[in-house]
């Protein structure tokens, strides 16, 4: 039997105005209190918790349905001890010359370097890629992606939420280049790396960097 081009919408619970707003508001003051956190504890997370998170960052719409993502979920002390070694080479560089006196200025209140030891301690990496074109996996074929950019986009900031809605606390590790991340991950030619999700427990004790956020005036204009 054909399936039908389109189906009811469900699921949608059509709520109050006061309730809406409630909710917004708790949403809110969950997420404002996501840090970036660069030290963890070892503590294990259940595989389950950020095969969930993934499967949220899957529901982010894309241009045409096309999905262009792919997340590679990393757990094994072997693959994130060459990941932090690939990582580190290239940090290395970055912060030997590689960036500019402007960045590195720009990156001295949140006390960065080159070593990156949460890449082995924390419980769960995840790598994102993005799908340049698709490839049909029996036939090779090619097909176009479109908006890749904003799609992926997109579906990192629903990982973050649901990761951090979980209680985890997260970084976003962005090396450059990073081409490594797809030969340790055995990814394709026509999927590129876009960034490293780092997840797990906030070391006890940790401290971040103190920063604020831009207020809704300077973030927004209403018309």
């Amino acid at each position: 039997m054909k399936a039908e081009k389109f189906v009811p919408l469900e699921g949608f619970d059509v709520k109050d105005g006061e309730t809406m707003t409630a909710r917004s508001k708790e949403f809110f003051e969950m997420m404002k209190n996501r840090r970036t956190v660069r030290e963890y504890s070892d503590k294990p997370v259940p595989r389950e918790v950020i095969e969930n998170a993934i499967l949220t960052a899957g529901r982010a719409p894309s241009g045409a349905n096309k999905q262009p993502w792919h997340f590679a979920a990393i757990s094994s002390d072997e693959v994130k001890a060459a990941l932090r070694e690939a990582a580190e080479e290239e940090e290395r560089e970055f912060y030997g010359g590689r960036a500019s006196d402007e960045w590195l200025k720009d990156l001295e209140p949140f006390g960065t370097d080159a070593n990156k030891p949460f890449i082995e301690t924390a419980p769960w990496l995840i790598a994102v890629f993005r799908e340049t074109y698709g490839l049909d996996s029996e036939t090779g074929e090619r097909s176009t992606n479109y908006y890749v950019h904003e799609s992926v986009g997109i579906a990192c900031g629903f990982l973050l939420a649901a990761l951090h809605n979980a209680g985890l606390a997260t970084l976003t590790h962005t090396p450059s280049p990073m081409g490594f991340l797809s030969k340790i991950c055995g990814r394709p030619n026509n999927e590129k790396p876009i960034m490293l999700i780092v997840a797990g427990y906030p070391e006890e004790g940790v401290q971040v960097p103190n920063i604020d956020k831009k207020s809704l005036e300077e973030i927004s204009t209403w018309i």
